[in-house]
């Protein structure tokens, strides 16, 4: 379900967000590392902010939704200049087949994005399939933003530069602690 953020609201969902997600167990019991494996890839976690799935599938969301809240907590803050709305539409627990997990209009434009959380390894093919995407997607040079977690990449990465596209690392370990 999309929800509207903005300067007023941001601080209350992430809260409430790390809450639901606090109720998740920070520990599994097995008896063995195959029935350990099992656990995490095949039981439903019952709790949180999705009961529904594993723990390796709400692991997943719950990433990328933190890197979401985060980085729009950014964007309100002024991270990007370019990029000024007061409210953002964001989608968590978003599926890459739907539209957008973030979008945000006004009278000086629009702005479509994604945002997701993984594994250096992934990054380069995450990047691109997202990329891809949204430039298929985009309408009357709506600005493209990604938003990802900032140790997908090296200190030293800089994207290739492209007029409308931005890019946001967000480290959620400065707001999380790690």
């Amino acid at each position: 379900m999309p929800e509207l953020l903005h300067a007023n609201n941001i601080e209350s969902k992430i809260a409430s967000y790390l809450s639901d997600v606090n109720t998740l167990s920070s520990s599994i019991s097995a008896n063995s590392t195959f029935e350990f494996l099992s656990k995490i890839k095949r039981e439903p976690v019952k709790v949180g902010p999705y009961p529904h799935v594993t723990l390796f599938e709400a692991a997943n969301r719950i990433m990328s939704d933190l890197t979401i809240l985060y980085g729009i907590k950014e964007l309100l803050e002024g991270k990007i200049k370019e990029i000024g709305f007061t409210e953002y539409c964001v989608e968590l627990g978003h599926d890459a087949d739907e539209d957008n997990d973030i979008s945000a209009s006004d009278m000086n434009g629009c702005l479509i994005g994604e945002a997701f959380n993984v594994a250096p390894s992934f990054f380069q093919g995450k990047k691109a399939r997202s990329l891809r995407k949204m430039y298929q997607q985009r309408k009357n040079n709506e600005m493209i933003l990604l938003i990802y977690n900032a140790d997908a990449v090296k200190d030293v990465y800089s994207p290739k530069p492209d007029e409308g596209v931005f890019h946001l690392r967000v480290n959620l370990n400065q707001y999380l602690g790690n």
